[in-house]
């Protein structure tokens, strides 16, 4: 299940995004997309701000602009920077009334289309002489890319049509190629994924399976694609999920990032390598106290960034050794469709930063010490204070964030509201403001934890929850929340809880589990494991933590299922979710609200049309943060 209150808010920019209590702060200037030039001179990103999105080139040394223009007028949106390696830029215009997307470069200040795609588009990428651009596209979509989007209705013959994403090629300078002339190269039997040219410009690796591919990424498999014929040979079929395939320079081995991931937009696992020519998997770091969040292969060195415990950062893989977290901040990073952009030779990067009190800004520069190179948010003031907090528990190490209001007394004690990320393999990260001033400036403290199945601690520690959703990470909540209450005015008498996709399924259980919680808002949840196995269009997600089908093992899908427990449930709760969700389907929690009104508990939901895993919609994601800040206050602050 993908982290769902990264996409609650309009401001919301990654999967692990900000939860949906509050908008993002106003005038930051962002920057999207982040690509850097071969040589490592140059640094491009879709900058927004003001209500509109240019692209800005940049000068890696000191940030100087050299030029920003847009080239749709604001009239689309932009997106897909990358460079080839004489620096022609290439991008992505979206405009969403026309249905189409149009792939664009620019070559010494001379722009030109290249193609146009009806439907939608993502992920350009240049073959290594340049001269062609790849492009994965789905013709005539029925619906966005991935699974935490609005699904199709299910009406009529359902099943029997999925959309197909597709490697398609065109020629950089060629005649641009119209909408009903786009022909893909890979079968249409096939979804990819991700992809990355060989070196010898003949081909791909990518992560691909056939059918469904919100539901089959599960099963997707490491292949090879002939860029002329489309002839697919599998390389490898992975046991963990896969993702990030990069090829090395003598196109000898594939490197990819694998591990226990419960959504494809969630990425987190070990470095693995495997001959191109295939051959089994070989796990590179399999002792790393990390979690590898994005990956690059880059002259002789794998590079990529990591995640370990509160940092976000910087790592370099050579031959069997990996040098494990370099540099690093208490932060999240983000470039284009990964955390960091390298240049060829991997000695520049480029990567935005971002926490909780600090707006994000461009760093830049040698890999061992990119220094910040763009300050238009400098002056933007915080909104909380924040700090990290570890604590054990059964033996292991979890962390989590503590945020608390600027004029919060510390001689005071305070309700506070602990937010439980999706997943369940997942993180809390920082972001900044977090998007959580409404609760904060009605003077609650919020915990942030990353209990075990979460990433950020090694891939034991992923996989700790496996066959025990709702057992040791729930109490390892528990125990955080005893933590902060050590250092922190916490009123435990008036603790609330709240989360959505997993961390909904965490606020239904927790509700049959402990009455410590005096209020609990519940997003996308599930509370039934046996009827949800049988009506969500993601069922292959379970299987790597359950071990089994529905069909083979009921009684574990029985024992974490929150409506066989109802008579325990206390708490009043406020539910709610989207109509077309197919991740969890909103039976889930009409099933809850049914439970929770039969034993006469407080209760409201609100399903929101159209809406699918994440409320989207301005004026709907705006009703959930009031009505999600109501049902706090009437029970929180009772007396006050």
């Amino acid at each position: 299940m993908r982290p769902i209150f990264a996409l609650l808010t309009a401001a919301a920019t990654t999967a692990l995004a900000m939860p949906a209590m509050a908008a993002a702060p106003p005038a930051v200037h962002g920057y999207g997309s982040l690509a850097i030039s071969g040589q490592g001179d140059k640094i491009a990103s879709v900058e927004t701000g003001g209500g509109k999105g240019t692209i800005t080139i940049r000068a890696v040394r000191g940030g100087k602009v050299l030029r920003s223009f847009d080239p749709c007028r604001s009239a689309c949106s932009l997106s897909g920077l990358t460079f080839a390696p004489d620096g022609t830029l290439a991008w992505l215009a979206r405009d969403r009334t026309a249905g189409t997307v149009t792939l664009a470069v620019d070559r010494n200040g001379t722009a030109r289309t290249v193609a146009t795609i009806k439907g939608i588009a993502q992920t350009p990428r240049f073959a290594p002489d340049g001269k062609r651009l790849a492009l994965l596209v789905t013709i005539g979509a029925a619906k966005e890319s991935g699974a935490a989007q609005a699904g199709v209705r299910q009406v009529g013959e359902i099943g029997e049509k999925s959309d197909e994403q597709r490697l398609a090629i065109f020629d950089v300078d060629g005649a641009p190629v119209a909408a009903d002339a786009v022909k893909p190269v890979s079968p249409a039997d096939r979804y990819i994924y991700e992809y990355d040219w060989t070196p010898d410009g003949k081909g791909f690796v990518v992560t691909s399976a056939l059918g469904n591919g919100d539901n089959n990424w599960w099963v997707a498999t490491l292949d090879a694609v002939d860029a002329t014929t489309g002839a697919v040979r599998t390389i490898a079929k992975p046991t963990t999920q896969l993702n990030f395939p990069r090829v090395s320079p003598d196109g000898t081995t594939v490197a990819y990032i694998g591990g226990l991931m419960s959504d494809f937009g969630s990425v987190g696992g070990d470095v693995w390598t495997v001959p191109f020519a295939g051959g089994a998997p070989r796990n590179v770091t399999p002792d790393a106290r990390l979690t590898v969040t994005s990956l690059e292969w880059t002259d002789r060195l794998i590079r990529g960034t990591a995640l370990r415990g509160d940092r976000a950062g910087l790592f370099t893989v050579s031959g069997d050794r990996s040098d494990g977290l370099g540099w690093s901040r208490p932060a999240s990073l983000a470039a284009g469709d990964a955390k960091a952009a390298w240049s060829a030779d991997g000695q520049t990067v480029a990567t935005v930063s971002q926490d909780f009190t600090h707006a994000p800004a461009i760093f830049a520069g040698p890999v061992t010490a990119p220094v910040q190179v763009t300050h238009d948010n400098d002056t933007i003031p915080a909104t909380m204070t924040a700090r990290s907090i570890s604590w054990k528990n059964e033996g292991f190490t979890a962390q989590g964030w503590l945020l608390a209001p600027l004029d919060a007394d510390p001689a005071k004690k305070a309700p506070m509201i602990t937010i439980v990320h999706g997943g369940p393999s997942a993180a809390n990260t920082p972001y900044f403001g977090g998007g959580y001033s409404d609760l904060l400036d009605a003077g609650y403290y919020i915990f942030l934890p990353n209990p075990r199945g979460s990433f950020g601690q090694g891939e034991a520690f992923t996989a700790a929850n496996k066959r025990d959703f709702g057992g040791g990470d729930l109490r390892d909540i528990l125990t955080g929340i005893d933590a902060v209450e050590k250092v922190a005015p916490i009123d435990d008498a008036r603790l609330g809880l709240t989360g959505g996709s997993y961390g909904g399924f965490m606020s239904m259980w927790a509700n049959t589990q402990t009455n410590r919680f005096k209020a609990i808002v519940a997003g996308a949840g599930l509370s039934n494991w046996v009827s949800y196995y049988g009506t969500n269009g993601i069922d292959q997600w379970m299987l790597p933590f359950f071990g089994k089908t529905l069909y083979q093992d009921r009684k574990a899908y029985e024992d974490v299922s929150a409506v066989n427990f109802m008579t325990r449930a206390k708490t009043p709760t406020f539910i709610y979710v989207g109509e077309r969700d197919i991740e969890v389907p909103p039976t889930q929690s009409i099933e809850y609200w049914h439970g929770l009104k039969d034993q006469g508990v407080p209760t409201s939901l609100v399903i929101y049309p159209e809406e699918g895993h994440g409320i989207r919609a301005p004026a709907n994601a705006a009703d959930v943060r009031k009505r999600s800040l109501a049902w706090f206050d009437r029970y929180l602050k009772v007396g006050l």
